[in-house]
């Protein structure tokens, strides 16, 4: 804890501390300030006097990424926000950039922007899932192509594996939706998971409204398909399709049965010419399958249907079962307090993930952590010793 912090939460001036600790005022606002060191005696009275709140760290560290937003970044910002509302592609590329940052200033604009941009909820969101090789990227594109004939803006969140080495996007979704991509209709992006369970990137609720705020009519979030707590996108989206390939009997027990509760809708792809009677069997094979479990929302049993993206078979079925769907909701009520619920989740995972935030740039940046890290290689102290110590000096602090 800084000793301004300190001071002012034990509601103590300056000059009564000053004088507790021995020392001059201007030497006590030279500490508050940080523009001066306190002596190794000055700084054992202070651990003493404030039991243990305040410590060398917090006269050495001074967390200059954290610093408020100059004048000229909210102005940037108050530009950028016109200028997605105006749904300029640049401005968007620029802001999903700037929230996919880890960079601590980035995240202060990012917060900045996020109040300017409010939340719009007028978007259709919808999460699109399966294991790899089902045709997903081809399914988003041949649908959305279908919504832009309908007069409908569209984009897509496509979320991919991350490298290790670079951090960025291994498989690259855009350059496998080049019609979707290009069209003036449309807006796609291909997002680095981030090492994220679920196959859903750190800041996809954040990139959703910016999409929402630029008056996307749709916004499909595209999934890794690991079937890796997919429960993350489900989190965010209106409606949640899973995507099968066909097959039957054994190959069917490799789908996870939790992915399968959560689908509103099951679509078995790629029913073209030659796979169109195993498609069928597949179909009927989910059909009976979902009527032994329980249906997820209280208001809309789920689906199962078929279609063939290459062909472009079915996908008339699907978009009206989704706007029926959509209709069902609405009607019940049920639609918009999936969204207030989706906006709770959301508050305790931005609160965890900006507490996170803030330790790594705390500790990572301490004195103390980097004692600890040469105690570690000189084996002087083991890891789960180190963790602690590291957890107790941080609470500390606030």
């Amino acid at each position: 804890m800084k000793l301004k912090d300190y001071l002012n939460l034990s509601n103590i001036t300056s000059r009564e501390f000053s004088k507790k600790i021995n020392v001059n005022e201007i030497s006590i606002s030279r500490y508050l300030n940080e523009s001066r060191f306190p002596n190794k005696k000055i700084l054992k009275k202070i651990f003493k006097l404030t039991n243990g709140l305040v410590t060398s760290d917090d006269f050495l560290y001074k967390d200059k990424n954290y610093e408020d937003l100059t004048i000229e970044d909210k102005r940037d910002i108050d530009i950028l926000v016109e200028d997605i509302r105006n749904c300029k592609i640049r401005a968007l590329a620029k802001s999903i950039t700037m929230v996919e940052s880890t960079l601590a200033k980035d995240q202060k604009r990012t917060d900045y922007l996020l109040t300017k941009l409010k939340q719009q909820n007028k978007s259709l969101r919808i999460g699109v899932t399966g294991v790899p090789g089902v045709g997903k990227s081809t399914f988003i594109e041949s649908l959305g192509l279908k919504l832009i004939q309908e007069n409908l803006k569209v984009a897509v969140l496509a979320v991919d594996p991350s490298s290790k080495i670079s951090g960025g996007s291994i498989l690259g979704d855009k350059t496998r939706m080049d019609r979707l991509s290009t069209n003036k209709n449309a807006f796609v992006r291909p997002s680095p998971s981030g090492g994220q369970l679920g196959g859903v990137a750190k800041k996809t609720r954040e990139s959703i409204s910016c999409l929402e705020s630029a008056k996307f009519d749709v916004i499909f979030i595209e999934t890794m398909g690991v079937g890796q707590a997919e429960t993350e996108v489900y989190n965010m989206v209106d409606i949640f399709l899973v995507l099968l390939l066909p097959a039957g009997g054994d190959e069917l027990q490799g789908i996870k049965k939790g992915i399968i509760e959560l689908a509103d809708l099951i679509i078995v792809n790629k029913s073209d010419s030659v796979m169109r009677s195993v498609a069928s069997s597949t179909l009927i094979d989910y059909q009976n399958a979902l009527s032994i479990i329980k249906n997820n929302r209280p208001d809309y049993a789920p689906k199962v249907l078929k279609c063939s993206s290459l062909k472009l078979n079915g996908l008339n079925d699907i978009w009206n079962e989704i706007k029926k769907f959509c209709k069902i909701r609405k009607k019940s009520g049920n639609f918009f307090v999936n969204r207030q619920q989706q906006n709770q989740d959301w508050l305790w995972t931005l609160t965890k993930q900006k507490m996170l935030d803030h330790f790594e740039n705390e500790v990572k940046c301490a004195t103390f952590s980097k004692s600890l890290k040469k105690k570690i290689i000189t084996n002087k102290i083991n890891v789960a010793e180190a963790s602690n110590l590291l957890l107790t000096s941080f609470i500390k602090k606030i």
